[in-house]
């Protein structure tokens, strides 16, 4: 299993660039997988890659907008990933749990680490 699921960077002009990373990415076997109207995510079978305009709608800077995701085998990872980073002073930035607006089979938890970084943990859930 890999280390990492995806890494996601900030724009402050997403069509721009989409555009850039369409052209970039290709050279690279990559490809857009995902497709909203402020994102878009990258990869050859799942996306690995994203650049999306800053959740909190604020302009993108290095750093906001930016956030590293781990990969886990299992619910139970991302629950126990969840749990250690509070007890280690990290700050709950999303609960453990479906996040549905990505994919009904995405499970995942997001907190900020003591510097204010956003990390997540997720797991892909079987099919129903």
């Amino acid at each position: 299993m890999n280390a990492l699921s995806h890494v996601s960077l900030g724009t402050n002009d997403f069509p721009r660039a989409k555009a850039f990373y369409d052209a970039v990415l290709a050279t690279l076997g990559l490809r857009c997988l995902m497709d909203f109207d402020e994102g878009a995510g990258y990869g050859r079978e799942q996306p690995e890659f994203w650049i999306q305009l800053p959740h909190d709608g604020a302009a993108a800077n290095p750093g906001n907008g930016t956030h590293v995701c781990f990969a886990a085998a299992s619910e139970d990872q991302v629950k126990a990933f969840h749990r250690k980073a509070l007890e280690l002073g990290g700050e709950d930035d999303g609960k453990p749990g479906l996040r549905k607006e990505y994919s009904d089979r995405y499970y995942a938890a997001f907190v900020r680490d003591p510097d204010g970084n956003k990390v997540e943990a997720m797991c892909w859930l079987e099919k129903a």
